[in-house]
């Protein structure tokens, strides 16, 4: 028997670049941690086979100086179709720089850029390139900032209802757990607005102790709280395993994580009922898929965190899959720099069938916020 495959000619990348955007918030945001009044995208392009493809990372503007300069000597040369190998060789090539923060963002913007090139040569989406599991995935709405008066809360809640969401989060812990009467009547306004039949997130940012989160989730007893983001920092697996095991609310972490080891860590001590891993961070659409086994591993599911259109194909294409966020500030700002095929329909993100991530830059719509 002989197989036989598409004559798809050279298949180097050729070209390598990265170009960084600071687009302001829609108004002052803040969870119970840290406040922030812009977002800085780093996008980036990677050329070859024909075709361009399109990735990006919410990372400081530095990050595009680390995609320029070493890990363009390592990309640069290489098999667009082989991105497991290229993804590793960026890792190695990243030791003495420290993985974590700018490399690891840097690499996670180069990995998914070089998924929606070879997509776009083989002529497939990346979902059924990888293998898909769903043709959408389940979102749930996010944002709910500290900041946010009873007014704007209540319009938001009102959003995500208008486009089928389940279930919405909102930040707590504000000013590092200083105002926990503030956040237990914002948790109040925000379960009687997404009403009885639809689920209550909060994020804590790991603004509390531990004993001062499991306070405050036995003083919102009748919420029914379904999910408990990062009650404390997801830095201290030992006490979010302390908060899991006294609150019915399943606890997650893992939005900060830049290696296998540190997500096969926060598994093995207890400490999350679900797995969190960022795209734009831990590695890459290559890396993210790692992620998603070790979790299915310990019988966990895992769900995407923010950025929905970078996560939207890996999250459809992993059995295990929980839910992938719809975050206000990320979904604000790609509906502002992205033609995108998929579209938001019942509380689900709905891929379509366009080779590549499908998705488009319009840079004529983001050219006022390019620096550097």
């Amino acid at each position: 028997m002989t197989t036989s495959t598409r004559d798809i000619g050279d298949t180097r990348v050729t070209r390598l670049s990265a170009s960084a955007y600071r687009i302001p918030t829609d108004r002052p945001e803040a969870d119970g941690t840290y406040a922030w009044n812009a977002t800085t995208l780093v996008r980036v392009e990677v050329a070859g086979g024909g075709e361009v493809g399109l990735g990006w990372t919410y990372a400081p503007a530095a990050t595009g100086e680390v995609i320029s300069g070493f890990l363009a000597d390592v990309v640069l040369g290489t098999d667009l179709l082989d991105v497991g190998g290229t993804n590793q060789a960026m890792i190695r090539a990243g030791r003495n720089a420290g993985r974590p923060g700018l490399v690891g963002e840097a690499i996670s913007g180069v990995d998914t850029a070089l998924w929606d090139l070879k997509g776009k040569v083989v002529g497939l989406p990346v979902h059924r390139l990888i293998g898909a599991c769903r043709d959408s995935v389940p979102l749930y709405g996010s944002g709910g900032f500290t900041t946010y008066s009873d007014d704007r809360l209540s319009q938001q809640v009102e959003e995500w209802l208008a486009v089928g969401m389940t279930a919405g989060k909102i930040k707590i812990g504000e000013d590092r757990g200083r105002r926990v009467d503030r956040d237990i009547l914002r948790m109040r306004q925000a379960k009687a607005l997404l009403g009885p039949d639809r689920e209550l997130f909060v994020d804590a940012n790991g603004g509390y102790t531990r004993k001062q989160a499991i306070r405050v989730m036995e003083r919102v007893g009748d919420l029914d709280v379904a999910w408990f983001e990062e009650p404390v920092s997801s830095d201290d697996p030992a006490g979010l395993r302390e908060v899991r095991d006294a609150v019915s609310a399943d606890v997650a972490a893992g939005e900060y994580g830049y290696d296998l080891v540190y997500f096969r860590r926060l598994c093995e001590e207890g400490a999350v009922d679900c797995l969190q891993a960022d795209v734009s961070r831990c590695g890459g659409i290559t890396e993210w898929l790692r992620v998603a086994a070790v979790a299915a591993a310990f019988g966990l599911e895992i769900s995407g965190h923010c950025a929905p259109h970078l996560h939207a194909h890996v999250a459809a294409a992993v059995p295990n899959l929980r839910h992938l966020e719809w975050f206000h500030d990320h979904v604000r700002i790609e509906a502002a720099a992205l033609d995108a095929a998929a579209a938001v329909q019942d509380g689900r993100l709905v891929l379509g069938d366009e080779p590549g991530l499908g998705i488009r830059w319009r840079e004529a719509d983001m050219a006022e916020f390019r620096v550097g």
